[in-house]
């Protein structure tokens, strides 16, 4: 697994979680604080974590309860303003996760220039929003059809 090491520069690094707050289209999302509050909240979280050591941080849309297996645009659309905001502060390796969302995951690694993912691309899976089958072929293709094999 030399690609671990070549992305953060260990063979066991330490990946931190930036979980955002509710997004635009999550129940919870409070439009009255708006965009630029999560943004700023998620500033706050990535800095503290980077500046504590980490080899590497996640992003991820841990707030947009009840989660979707195929997520709407806004809330990639969301996370990829976060993360472009943001990412010019960072100096450690990043990834993303939309929950549970393998191909938004993909798509959003790709457009913001992360080097890796985190989410399920195998399995069928009983949880607690009913049965979830997912479909690897279909999202590594996609992987390839948008030229993002360099994501992990």
């Amino acid at each position: 697994m030399d690609w671990i090491k070549d992305i953060f520069g260990t063979h066991k690094p330490v990946i931190a979680m930036c979980h955002l707050e509710a997004l635009p289209g999550d129940p919870t999302y409070d439009p009255t604080k708006g965009m630029e509050w999560v943004v700023e909240q998620a500033r706050r979280d990535m800095l503290a974590l980077q500046s504590g050591g980490v080899d590497a941080i996640m992003f991820s849309n841990e707030r947009s309860l009840p989660y979707l297996t195929k997520v709407e645009p806004i809330t990639s659309i969301s996370m990829a303003r976060v993360v472009a905001e943001i990412a010019g502060e960072l100096t450690i390796p990043y990834g993303v996760n939309v929950l549970w969302d393998a191909t938004a995951s993909i798509d959003l690694a790709v457009a913001t220039g992360a080097s890796f993912v985190r989410e399920i691309f195998t399995g069928v899976y009983a949880s607690d929003f009913g049965l979830w089958n997912t479909n690897c072929g279909e999202v590594i293709r996609h992987q390839h059809a948008i030229h993002g094999e360099h994501v992990k």
